[in-house]
C-alpha cells in the first residue's frame, strides 16, 4: 500500500503517550513542520493536562490525555504501548489510522516462530506480521517508502545492528561467534516503577540484568546477513538516557583498519544520523551517549588489536530517540516522501 504526499499537517493521535517512549515522539511532533498532534491517551492520566506529565512540554500544547476508548480517528497512529498490547487490539487501530506506527516489539519479527522463541508465546496475530516493515532507516529506506504499518526497533538492537551491518554486508570481519555487551539507561525500561529502578537500587549501581537469551536478540538475527551465532548482554547504569554498546568480532587474515574505515563509508557515507566517530586526540574519541542525549544521532568507533585481528566496534544512541521515537519520525519522514531529518535537527548538549 502506498501514501500519497499531501502538503497539509496530518493528524496524529499518540496511544500511550504518558509513557517515556510516547512522550518523547509527542516532543518531536508537536514540532514537527507536517504534523498536528490532535490525541493523546493514557488510561491512567485520562483528562490531566499533557505538562502535568511531560512538564517538559510546558507552553507547547494544551493537549489533555483521553481514554483509549474515547479515541477516534488521525491520519497517523502512533501506538507506544507495553509489549503484546498493540498486536491484540490492531483490527482497532487499523479502522482509525491510515498511518500506523508501533514502537512496541509486537511487529517486529516476521517468523512466529522466533517470536514465540524469544518473547515465550505464540503471536496473537502471526498472519499480520508480514504487513509491517521493519523501522531501521539505515537498512530499509526503499521498504519505508510509502509505507502504512512501520514497526520500530528495539533500541539495544539498533545499536548492535548499526554497529555491525556494513562490515558483515561486505565480509569486512568474520560472521562468527559475535559478542555484544549494552550498557543501558534506564529509560529503556519504561515509566513504570519497579523494585529494581527504585532509586537506593538502581543508583551507582552496574547490574547485569541479562546476561543471555536478551528478547532483541532476536531483531538482531533477523536482519544482520549471514547465519552465525550472536551473543548480547546487557548491564543497567545509573544514566536515565543512552546506550553504549561493545562489539568484539574478527578481521579475516589479510585485513586492516582502512577496510573497516572502507565498509563503513560506503555503505554509511551519505547516511544523515550515522557519524564515525574515531579520533587521535581528546578525551572523546570514541562514541559516547552523554553526547546524544536527544539526538536522533548513532555514534560508532571501532579499535583494532592487531596483533590479534580482533576489533572492538562501539555504537552509542540516545535509546529514547535513535533507539525509538527517533527513527520512528525518521522513518515516517521518509515513508510520507518528506526530508527525513524533518524535526530531528537537535545537535545534543556539551557540556550535559
Amino acid at each position: 500500500m502506498t501514501v500519497s504526499v499531501s502538503t497539509e499537517p496530518l493528524s496524529v493521535a499518540i496511544v500511550g503517550a504518558s509513557g517515556y517512549a510516547g512522550g518523547e515522539f509527542l516532543r518531536l511532533a508537536l514540532a514537527h513542520p507536517h504534523l498536528k498532534v490532535t490525541q493523546v491517551t493514557s488510561e491512567r492520566n485520562a483528562g490531566m493536562p499533557v505538562p502535568m506529565v511531560h512538564p517538559n512540554l510546558r507552553g507547547l500544547t494544551n493537549l489533555k490525555f483521553r481514554k483509549l476508548a474515547d479515541l477516534e480517528a488521525a491520519d497517523v497512529i502512533v501506538l507506544a504501548l507495553p509489549h503484546n498490547s498493540a498486536a491484540k487490539q490492531i483490527e482497532k487501530f487499523e479502522t482509525l489510522g491510515q498511518v500506523i506506527i508501533d514502537l512496541s516489539a509486537d511487529f517486529r519479527i516476521k517468523d512466529p516462530e522466533l517470536y514465540a522463541r524469544y518473547y515465550g508465546e505464540a503471536h496473537p496475530t502471526p498472519d499480520k506480521l508480514g504487513e509491517w516493515v521493519y523501522g531501521n532507516p539505515e537498512l530499509h529506506r526503499e521498504e519505508l517508502r510509502g509505507a502504512t504499518r512501520i514497526a520500530c526497533a528495539g533500541c539495544f538492537a539498533t545499536s548492535v545492528i548499526l554497529g555491525l551491518y556494513p562490515l558483515l554486508k561486505l565480509g569486512t570481519v568474520l560472521p562468527k561467534d559475535i559478542i555484544a555487551t549494552g550498557l543501558v539507561g534506564s529509560s529503556a525500561a519504561g515509566a513504570s516503577a519497579s523494585h529494581a529502578s527504585h532509586h537506593p537500587e538502581r543508583e551507582g549501581s552496574l547490574r547485569v540484568y541479562k546476561p543471555v537469551g536478551h528478547r532483541h536478540t532476536a531483531e538482531v538475527m533477523q536482519e544482520l546477513p549471514g547465519n552465525f551465532p550472536i551473543h548480547l548482554t546487557a548491564i543497567s547504569t545509573p544514566r536515565v538516557r543512552g546506550i553504549l554498546t561493545t562489539i568484539q568480532t574478527w578481521l579475516p587474515d589479510g585485513y586492516s583498519e582502512r577496510d573497516v574505515w572502507g565498509a563503513y563509508r560506503e555503505i554509511y557515507g551519505e547516511e544523515p544520523f550515522i557519524r564515525i566517530v574515531k579520533v587521535q586526540k581528546g578525551i572523546h574519541r570514541y562514541p559516547d551517549p552523554k553526547l546524544l542525549d536527544g539526538t536522533n544521532f548513532c555514534d560508532i568507533g571501532f579499535e583494532l588489536d592487531v596483533d590479534t585481528g580482533r576489533v572492538v566496534l562501539m555504537a552509542a544512541i540516545d535509546n529514547l530517540m535513535k533507539g525509538t521515537a527517533g527513527h520512528a519520525m525518521q522513518s515516517l519522514n521518509i515513508a510520507r516522501g518528506w526530508d527525513e531529518r524533518a524535526g530531528l535537527g537537535f545537535a545534543g548538549l556539551h557540556p550535559a
